[in-house]
């Protein structure tokens, strides 16, 4: 089957028409996700409790932690499928969608199982203490026990809809739970509802992230033998090429999150030395500057069906094309965030707790997390190209030169020179150089390919 509508997309559209096409709903759908991430942040501060707050960020390395397993599959089958489809090999495009569904569904469940087995010794080493475990603990509990399969699934299915340039189903699918989130949260969390705090949080995410799997079983319901999306149990194979090329990106893109939860890990552990007061303040500075950083996120995984497709097919210009254009777009835009978070940080954490130590802790923090923005975007193109073209090793290197030789030794260094507040200052550090790496390395590849006949 060829879907000559989306073909077209890949192949003859203007670029920056594709990209708005591919990108603009990953973005939206991106925000969206923020704004929920944010909300549980903002209506756990209106309970007015550190406590409550601080066990919202505390466990937030577990939640991100799904997105190792959410980018194995999900990046690697989105991959492999674009790739299939540049190459008109379609019968490794439907069993590449049955290979990163299935294996999620697996990987969720015994997510889910691990921490439950492991409770107690994994929230001492989040950083939590007497006074923030059984919060914190009661926020795993729906969101990790319970929540781990159809947090996960939400993910992947997005993935895999996307790669054949249903961008706008894809993120119709994602918003649908990041909106219900929304509305849930009041009423799980605040006294005027079931006054659960944190665990209403939980609840509602869990809840949210059901309605939204939901919705993509009921797509490939309606869509079924006009998608390239298959979860049919006997398109599930361990066929050698599909696995080494799903795993050769997504093992990469996998430890990348898993190194990404371990420098947040090591981040909590340096802030909640400070008291619950810091950690709250760290994690509502960390949630104002993951909007601006999650559609930089969104355009760079937005294009990357353009890039794989292009890539295979040989057309190495539009794929040059397409990434220059994002990258434009990306920085202006960051560029102008920054200025606004760095001159209106006080008011941003003002927005979401009443505390004036807590607003204190974090203008600081987020004036210092924000000067990242305009680099980090290069960052995360180079490594949405290297998914794209199946080059894992490329962004594995990249992950590794963020956290273990840049970031976390830049947190041991800046809290000992100036304690507290220069932990925000790691990411910065580790970013200006990740983006100067970016322009380079991508500059190498691109005059590499362009030597590659077109097919």
């Amino acid at each position: 089957m060829e879907d000559r509508q989306k073909i077209q997309l890949f192949e003859e559209a203007p670029v920056p028409k594709a990209v708005m096409t591919m990108s603009v709903p990953m973005i939206i759908s991106s925000l969206v996700m923020v704004v929920y991430n944010l909300a549980d942040t903002y209506f756990v501060g209106m309970v007015n409790d550190p406590i409550q707050n601080a066990a919202v960020a505390l466990a937030a390395p577990v939640l991100l932690a799904f997105n190792a397993v959410n980018n194995l599959f999900g990046v690697g089958s989105s991959s492999m499928m674009s790739r299939a489809l540049g190459s008109r090999e379609y019968d490794t495009v439907y069993r590449s969608s049955a290979f990163g569904f299935y294996c999620a569904l697996l990987s969720g469940a015994l997510f889910s199982l691990l921490y439950t087995v492991f409770r107690q010794p994994l929230l001492v080493l989040l950083g939590s203490d007497a006074s923030t475990a059984a919060a914190t603990g009661e926020y795993l509990k729906w969101t990790v026990t319970c929540g781990a399969v159809p947090a996960i699934l939400n993910v992947v299915f997005a993935y895999l809809v996307r790669a054949e340039g249903s961008s706008l189903h894809a993120s119709i699918g994602t918003m649908s739970g990041c909106l219900l989130n929304i509305v849930l949260d009041p009423v799980f969390i605040l006294p005027w509802g079931l006054n659960m705090g944190a665990a209403g949080a939980g609840l509602a995410t869990f809840l949210s992230n059901c309605a939204a799997c939901l919705y993509f079983f009921i797509l490939l319901y309606v869509k079924r033998g006009k998608t390239f999306v298959c979860i049919r149990p006997s398109m599930f194979s361990l066929n050698r090429k599909i696995v080494g090329s799903i795993c050769g990106v997504g093992i990469p893109a996998s430890i990348q999150n898993l190194l990404n939860v371990t420098g947040m890990t090591v981040l909590n552990n340096f802030t909640s030395v400070y008291g619950a007061d810091a950690v709250a303040a760290m994690g509502i500075s960390q949630k104002i500057n993951m909007v601006p950083m999650y559609i930089a996120l969104g355009l760079s995984q937005g294009i990357m069906p353009l890039v794989s497709y292009n890539y295979a097919s040989g057309n190495t210009k539009r794929m040059k094309q397409t990434v220059g254009f994002s990258a434009k777009i990306s920085i202006t835009f960051l560029t102008l965030i920054t200025i606004g978070y760095y001159f209106g940080a006080s008011f941003l954490i003002g927005l979401f707790m009443k505390n004036e130590t807590i607003i204190a802790y974090g203008s600081r923090f987020l004036r210092g997390l924000c000067l990242a923005l305009p680099f980090l975007c290069m960052d995360f193109l180079a490594v949405g190209v290297f998914q794209a073209c199946g080059m894992g090793s490329k962004s594995l290197v990249f992950a590794i030169l963020r956290k273990i030789v840049l970031e976390i030794p830049a947190l041991y260094i800046l809290n000992r020179l100036f304690p507290l507040y220069g932990l925000a200052f790691s990411q910065f550090t580790a970013e200006v150089v990740l983006a100067v790496a970016a322009v380079v390395v991508l500059f190498r590849l691109f005059r590499q390919l362009e030597h590659r006949p077109a097919n």
